[in-house]
């Protein structure tokens, strides 16, 4: 097998890991709401224990060129606050209501909202074969969410409202981001972003309830949220990144499309969520939409979602 063959499958491996470990974070969300902390308490400890890689990352690329002007520090403080911090609370309240399974899949259609975006802010031209995956996309959701809203009834709705928000920060960030990202590079944009959101997220704690008290959880909320920062967080980044580098963005893009599939059967297995055949027809119909809406545009792969 030729070297350049290697390299590429190893990328889509590392790309698909990378997808599974940042989708398995609603689980691990799932079983830190069993021990009876909140969203507030989960995404400060996520990014508290998240925050010494960002931060060395962030100041290891800071020399780099090109030199950052103000106007740039102010886009990147606004993108990771939309983008990380703000999306990441509205997906792990959501979380509190909904499966993990379902929050991946709405999670999924952030590429479907750029397009929208794009249609609305720059009047872009949506082609039939877009339209026609947004509309399988969104009837898989629909699918999934008649399933789930059956079974949890208004706390449902209310969950995936939230994700819907997270979902849509994020394709703002995605949006907004594309021009900064090539010329400041991924790993320097990225690092920085989420430093701002980890700060954001311990300050949020800090003003909402006695900041010592986020150091007093159990042995067990600690080594849970070790979890969900350096697996399901940290580890991903560089993952999807080392896999963008050597599949390249499109490749790479799909073999992420493994994520929501992963949280179906990861929550099956450690939460005791069932997988019945509506779930599975609905999340075969948001894949296929995703998987027709970025197959003939290039792709733009950010490492990590909220």
């Amino acid at each position: 097998m030729s070297s350049l063959r290697t390299a590429y499958l190893s990328g889509l491996a590392l790309a698909a890991l990378g997808a599974i470990l940042v989708s398995a974070k609603a689980v691990v969300a799932k079983l830190l709401y069993r021990h009876g902390i909140d969203a507030v308490t989960l995404i400060a400890l996520r990014m508290l224990l998240s925050a010494p890689v960002f931060l060395a990352v962030a100041m290891w690329t800071w020399r780099q060129a090109p030199r950052l002007s103000r106007a740039d520090l102010l886009r990147i403080v606004a993108l990771g606050l939309v983008g990380y911090y703000g999306s990441s609370m509205l997906d792990f309240v959501g979380l509190q209501y909904i499966t993990a399974g379902l929050e991946r899949l709405i999670l999924f259609l952030a590429p479907s909202f750029v397009l929208l975006l794009g249609l609305l802010l720059y009047r872009r031209r949506v082609s039939r074969q877009q339209w026609m995956s947004l509309a399988l996309a969104y009837a898989g959701i629909a699918l999934v969410l008649w399933h789930d809203v059956s079974l949890g009834g208004d706390r449902v709705v209310l969950g995936a409202g939230c994700v819907f928000g997270a979902a849509l920060l994020y394709a703002i960030y995605l949006l907004y981001s594309g021009e900064l990202l090539q010329r400041v590079g991924t790993l320097r944009l990225v690092s920085l972003a989420m430093s701002v959101s980890c700060v954001a997220c311990v300050l949020q704690y800090a003003l909402l309830r006695p900041l010592p008290t986020l150091f007093e959880q159990s042995a067990t909320v600690w080594q849970l949220s070790l979890l969900n920062a350096g697996l399901c967080t940290v580890l991903p980044v560089f993952l999807i990144m080392f896999g963008v580098a050597r599949a390249g963005a499109g490749p790479a893009a799909q073999a992420g499309m493994v994520g929501p599939v992963s949280t179906l059967f990861l929550a099956w297995w450690w939460l005791a969520e069932p997988i019945t055949s509506l779930q599975l027809a609905g999340t075969g119909l948001v894949m296929s939409g995703i998987v027709m809406l970025t197959v003939r545009r290039r792709a733009v792969v950010q490492p990590v979602g909220p």
